[in-house]
């Protein structure tokens, strides 16, 4: 990939090489991390070389053109001192994103109400081009705001929400419909503004089809934590009986609700808690009003999902990951991952390990771990 802002803009840490050369610096430093929880050979998903980031946010920089009174926005990311680097473009993110950029600079210029004290656009499209364009404010929008904006909605085939202080305006619609071909089978999902998504596209399916590829076919039942909007827990219901998966986010709650009635699948019970929550409910610690219509005694779980935040695994988690003969582990934090497995190594052994570069140039790389109980315990 070429960028003409590679070695200013901060972005990308990993300037200095190509893909590959940044690919073996990440698989070498990870070999060293784990080289004493395991001598298995890593499987590698690699990201394209660019164009890879179906969601992205910017800054916005105003100025005035001294000779003509117009408004001047500029896209904004920092560079290496933590100072504004203005840019025009981003190789990183997908063509979609990438064409629209300066068209929708453009229109938005064109009206004070439009560009002043635009502070933020945030860019989510699917792979189909279903784009969703969000604009943060630091002022009240008012209805001029809407009518103008609808009219760029419009010219542009785009979504846009607006956003400012204590206000969020939809002109037409909050998420993007998203189909993605997982293993030669079509699975469909709503993602919505400000909920997670994956950001590489072609190597989130990568990812599943790794997950799926590696799980074996069960008449038992799946545990899943932080499960998102269920981008795992779908394509993983169909390998199992029953899936409980719990979340703690309101908003990805709701659109894991809708993604499975996308589906049509109906094995799945999606629920509300945190996973230390969750381990207090199946400890019988005490009552979740939540659960009342969730009987947790009639699962019969052999496997435990989990793609925690950065900060890992909680005590109380690790410990109830140790009672299931399976563990599927997706990090998005080596360092914290292996801090976890030097715990969950006590009593499982790591069957597959996998790296998923879906950061590319950048020191960020998400691991995918597949352990099994040891018939006993060492």
């Amino acid at each position: 990939m070429t960028c003409k802002y590679f070695g200013l803009c901060a972005s990308c840490t990993l300037y200095d090489k190509n893909y590959d050369e940044q690919l073996n610096y990440k698989i070498q430093r990870e070999k060293n991390r784990f080289s004493n929880l395991t001598a298995l050979d890593f499987d590698i998903i690699k990201s394209s070389s660019k164009n890879f980031r179906n969601r992205a946010e910017f800054r916005v920089w105003w100025e005035k053109d001294e000779n003509s009174e117009k408004d001047i926005l500029s896209y904004a990311m920092n560079d290496f001192n933590k100072e504004i680097l203005k840019i025009d473009s981003c190789e990183i993110v997908s063509e979609d994103i990438k064409n629209l950029m300066p068209k929708l600079l453009t229109e938005l210029e064109k009206s004070m109400i439009l560009s002043f004290r635009l502070f933020a656009i945030e860019f989510l499209v699917s792979s189909t081009s279903d784009m969703l364009v969000t604009l943060i404010y630091h002022k009240k929008l008012e209805d001029e705001w809407i009518n103008l904006a609808k009219q760029i909605e419009q010219k542009l085939n785009i979504k846009i929400i607006g956003r400012s202080r204590k206000q969020k305006i939809v002109l037409s619609s909050d998420f993007i419909n998203e189909s993605l071909n997982i293993n030669n089978q079509e699975f469909k999902f709503a993602y919505e503004e400000n909920g997670f998504t994956q950001p590489n596209t072609s190597v989130n399916i990568k990812m599943i089809e790794w997950v799926l590829n590696n799980t074996k076919k069960s008449n038992k039942d799946l545990c899943e934590l932080y499960c998102g909007g269920g981008n795992f827990t779908i394509p993983l219901s169909k390998k199992f009986s029953k899936v409980l998966a719990t979340e703690i986010s309101k908003t990805s709650i709701k659109s894991a609700l809708r993604n499975c009635a996308l589906n049509n699948i109906e094995n799945i019970n999606f629920i509300r808690m945190s996973s230390e929550e969750f381990v207090e409910a199946l400890n019988e610690v005490r009552a979740f009003n939540r659960l009342k219509n969730i009987d947790l005694k009639s699962y019969d779980f052999d496997t435990i999902f989990m793609d925690p935040p950065r900060s890992g695994l909680d005590d109380t988690t690790r410990a109830l990951a140790k009672n299931f003969t399976n563990i599927i582990y997706i990090s998005c934090n080596p360092e914290t991952l292996h801090r976890d497995l030097e715990e969950l190594l006590k009593t499982h052994k790591i069957v597959r390990f996998a790296l998923f570069d879906q950061f590319a140039f950048s020191e960020h790389i998400e691991c995918g771990v597949i352990l099994e109980k040891y018939s006993f315990v060492v």
